[in-house]
């Protein structure tokens, strides 16, 4: 599945709770991707490839995960694991990128990844070469520095994209808290320039949203990989629309029902 300017938008699903069985129950959605988040989400490793294999059994096409840290062991982990794309954090610099585009691909195309296909699927291909062809590197744009050199970054040979953040990047334009109403100017102006960035080049323009109705105006706007939910958000969303129905009608007791609504 390739992912460009030229084309529709795709729209993923974020996934952070460890567990498989739902996993591939939001797979079976229609989602066009969904990440696996090795940084803030509750997963190890072994969960991280569990998930991978749950996201392939529903039948979601593109499987993501966002690793820790722009490290090569940990890059190339999640790739034999059964990633099809990598999204990695917190890069600021163009070295910063050719390094995570370095980990993600074989020496046959000037990579450093270690070739071991355990695990056998759509994710490994008959060559080293096109295995890495199906490869989508992603990098995080979310600080001050990574924005003063995003077109160094999106010209770094084997980046095909990037992927805004924008709760840290509004914390590093200056906001108390994250996408705070004062920043929002400054940030939307950058979230701008990126994706135009992007699009010059025909790379992948991605950025983080927590609802659907954001990801429409993200795609109206330009960007072509767009998340639409998080796991925790819509399960604490919906379930607790349920107890809330039950609650209004004074049939039960949930003393830090609204509380806990709010604070999330």
């Amino acid at each position: 599945m390739s992912v460009t300017a030229a084309e529709s938008p795709r729209f993923g699903a974020w996934i952070t709770v460890n567990s498989s069985i739902m996993v591939e129950q939001i797979a079976r959605l229609g989602f066009d991707f969904m990440v696996i988040d090795g940084q803030h989400g509750v997963l190890g490793y072994a969960e991280m490839r569990d998930a991978l294999v749950a996201v392939t059994a529903g039948g979601c096409p593109l499987p993501f995960a966002r690793v820790c840290a722009n490290e090569p062991g940990e890059i190339g982990r999640m790739l034999d694991a059964g990633a099809r794309g990598i999204i990695v954090p917190m890069v600021n610099t163009a070295e910063d990128a050719r390094l995570a585009a370095r980990a993600a691909r074989y020496a046959t195309s000037g990579g450093q990844r270690s070739y071991s296909p355990v695990r056998h699927g759509a994710h490994f291909a008959v060559t080293p070469g096109q295995t890495d062809a199906g490869v989508i590197v992603l990098v995080m744009i979310e600080t001050r520095e990574a924005l003063a050199q995003i077109e160094e970054i999106l010209d770094t040979d084997g980046i095909d994209g990037v992927f805004v953040g924008p709760y840290d990047l509004s914390l590093a334009l200056g906001a108390d808290v994250p996408l705070q109403v004062s920043v929002r100017p400054e940030l939307e102006s950058a979230i701008s320039r990126v994706c135009e960035a992007a699009a010059r080049r025909s790379k992948i323009a991605g950025i983080y949203c927590g609802t659907g109705e954001e990801a429409v105006q993200r795609a109206r706007e330009g960007f072509t990989l767009i998340n639409t939910c998080h796991d925790m958000t819509a399960l604490r969303a919906g379930m607790g629309a349920e107890l809330a129905a039950v609650v209004e009608r004074g049939l039960t007791l949930a003393t830090h029902l609204e509380e806990e609504l709010r604070a999330h």
